[in-house]
């Protein structure tokens, strides 16, 4: 094998394969990266069990070939590599790196112990790669970290007509955000609805490197969802099981509803919180004339105070989390926010302010006992 090929394309398309190798795996070789040079193109792979990436760049293709080398040793040559063309060549049992008057060798890894990439699922529609890679940032701060509750570190994906729901939940917090996508219609003429859970760091990662595709096909089989954008393509097993339906929850029935504007909200919250230890909440007392911030005991406390509205009551008194609060804010862009409140101790829920509480970004607080 041999080719050669800009620098900055090949450290791209290294970068973008390498993102699914696993840390450390008892497998060696799937710490590899498959490099196929042939007609021109270069196709760069990596897997592991749970996800496959794949991408095609152009390339000077001398002569056809596969070679299989270590993914993060190439990708750390890749980023010392000099500006300009790089000739790679596979000479004996290693792969030769040259560019601007350095050179690099790699020891290749064994081919035939290398697993076949896996097929890319059914395609299913396809939805705005801008828009899927921000939703999914929305939802993506609500989903757990305990992997012993393995369905709770995943986002559920559903697909029902043109509307597309995320939604992830720690137990604590429950984020769900829905966009349009489009899928493609059978030839029977309706296309199934889709309930599926995926692992939530996956599928950050997934949505991030295809943000810039202009739109991505989504594909999907009894195990496994799959992305496609231009040359890029990957796949990322599915979490047995289901998320609890939110529903219920987001049914508040009586309640207050407080207005104010997000970005100040967000850092009065970072600003008091810094004298609440531990899990000390923030409180949150809403009024006629504004919401007072409280954080903190005894001498030991902070305050700010910030317009607002409130209707629905007289006052309102809520504490949270400031970790999950900041989450929560951190995940809207709406220049105001909606607090939708039963009271302490129970559910809050926020929204933007202009959606009337049934809009495309819902985000779900438990609020905990205020401050003595």
């Amino acid at each position: 094998m041999e080719f050669r090929i800009d620098s900055g394309v090949l450290t791209e398309a290294v970068a973008w394969a390498a993102r699914v190798l696993p840390a450390r795996s008892p497998v060696p070789v799937l710490g590899g990266l498959l490099l196929e040079a042939a007609d021109g193109r270069l196709r760069v792979s990596g897997l592991d069990y749970e996800a496959s990436a794949r991408i095609e760049v152009d390339a000077d293709t001398l002569r056809d070939g596969r070679a299989l080398v270590l993914g993060r040793r190439l990708l750390d040559i890749c980023k010392v590599l000099p500006h300009g063309p790089v000739d790679c060549v596979v000479d004996g049992a290693r792969l030769s790196v040259t560019g601007g008057g350095a050179r690099f060798g790699l020891s290749l890894l064994p081919l035939d112990d290398y697993p076949a990439q896996p097929a890319l699922p059914a395609r299913r529609g396809e939805v705005d790669a801008a828009a899927f890679a921000a939703a999914v940032g929305h939802v993506a701060v609500a989903a757990g970290r305990d992997d012993s509750l393995p369905v709770l570190t995943g986002i559920r994906l559903g697909l029902e007509g043109t509307t597309m729901t995320l939604a992830a939940t720690d137990r604590y917090r429950y984020a769900v955000r829905t966009l349009e996508w489009k899928p493609e219609i059978p030839a029977e003429g309706v296309a199934d609805p889709v309930d599926v859970v995926v692992p939530a760091r996956r599928l950050t990662e997934i949505a991030r490197s295809h943000a810039g595709a202009g739109t991505v096909g989504l594909a999907l089989d009894a195990g496994s969802l799959g992305f496609e954008s231009l040359a890029c393509r990957t796949t990322t097993r599915l979490i047995d099981g289901r998320l609890p339906r939110h529903d219920k929850l987001f049914a508040l029935g009586e309640h207050a509803v407080a207005v104010t504007e997000r970005a100040p909200l967000l850092e009065a919250v970072k600003r008091v919180a810094v004298v609440a230890e531990g899990d000390s909440p923030v409180q949150l007392t809403f009024d006629g004339s504004g919401v007072h911030l409280q954080a903190g005991y005894e001498d030991d406390v902070a305050s700010q105070r910030l317009p607002a509205t409130l209707s629905g009551a007289e006052s309102m008194t809520v504490a949270f989390h400031p970790g999950y609060l900041l989450d929560a804010l951190g995940s809207f862009e709406a220049p105001e926010i909606g607090l939708r409140l039963l009271g302490p101790g129970q559910r809050a829920l926020i929204t933007d302010a202009t959606d009337g509480g049934a809009g495309t970004h819902r985000h779900l607080l438990m609020s905990v006992k205020p401050l003595v």
